[in-house]
């Protein structure tokens, strides 16, 4: 890994969607012990469980603050959904509204701090502010077939922004 990462970003929109899978929480600790992937894991093993699944080949990581300014947090993963009529036992549904995110793809061999970091400074230098609609704070979409304990995981990283007006020059 090299402090010369680089992870080229762009931004995106995606329309309001409903998804269906599990519901984790807990702190940053209990995810970086590995909280979240066996989530993930559970939800590879019951995905032929939901009902109407789209894009079965994607897991959509959510995250949201579960106590702001707290250690917490809520992680969804999560598979879009056509539509919800019934809810196998034990998952959850999540509605996400239209947004605009700044994106970014983490690949192997790169540190996931220094992604993160890269896309956060990107989303200042670009003049864009975090925009945090019901907490979320950041989506992940990830390869469904990765083992979610693979120590080099790839994904793409969301993170919903607010674009605001051009600063006008000059008065």
């Amino acid at each position: 890994m090299t402090t010369d990462q680089r992870n080229e970003a762009a931004v995106t929109s995606k329309e309001a969607f409903q998804a269906m899978g599990l519901k984790w929480e807990g702190t940053f600790a209990e995810a970086g012990a590995g909280g979240i992937r066996a989530v993930h894991r559970t939800l590879q093993e019951r995905l032929a469980e939901i009902p109407h699944a789209l894009h079965t080949d994607t897991l959509l990581g959510l995250s949201y603050h579960a106590v702001p300014g707290g250690d917490g947090f809520i992680h969804y993963a999560v598979v879009e959904v056509e539509r919800i009529d019934e809810v196998p036992d034990g998952m959850v549904t999540i509605s996400v509204p239209a947004l605009t995110y700044a994106t970014c793809t983490h690949r192997k061999e790169q540190s996931i701090d220094q992604s993160y970091n890269n896309i956060y400074a990107w989303i200042k230098e670009q003049g864009y502010s975090e925009y945090n609609p019901d907490h979320l704070t950041h989506f992940e979409k990830y390869p469904m077939s990765q083992d979610p304990y693979a120590d080099d995981p790839e994904f793409i990283i969301m993170i919903p922004v607010q674009i605001g007006e051009p600063l006008k020059e000059n008065g």
